[in-house]
């Protein structure tokens, strides 16, 4: 998958870079799964959590993940919007380019 996808996927934002992410909660496993587009062609990142979508025990679970797969303090990322939706948008307070390449690396290893 090409960088220019990772870079489209990631806007810049006042704390850094923000993204969409897609979570299926209860999906068996942490795991990110790549790029896909919504019907109207926005790019987002697929995630699933085990976790179930209950008093935020998903949203936390997909934070850690990310956390761990971008290298990040837990605490430099955030649900900026979208917290009881399936389709979140993610704050994280590295510049935007950095973001980019650290999904597109993550994604590369497997995460």
């Amino acid at each position: 998958m090409t960088t220019k996808l990772w870079r489209d996927l990631v806007r810049p934002a006042p704390e850094g870079g923000r993204f969409a992410v897609r979570l299926t909660p209860r999906g068996g496993a942490d795991a990110l799964e790549g790029l896909d587009r919504d019907d109207a062609g926005r790019l987002h990142l697929k995630a699933r959590v085990r976790a179930a979508p209950e008093k935020g025990a998903a949203n936390a679970a997909l934070l850690s993940l990310l956390a761990r797969s971008l290298d990040l303090p837990k605490r430099d990322l955030d649900i900026a919007a979208g917290a009881q939706a399936r389709l979140k948008t993610v704050a994280a307070r590295r510049p935007p380019e950095a973001l980019a390449e650290a999904l597109a690396a993550a994604h590369e290893k497997g995460a």
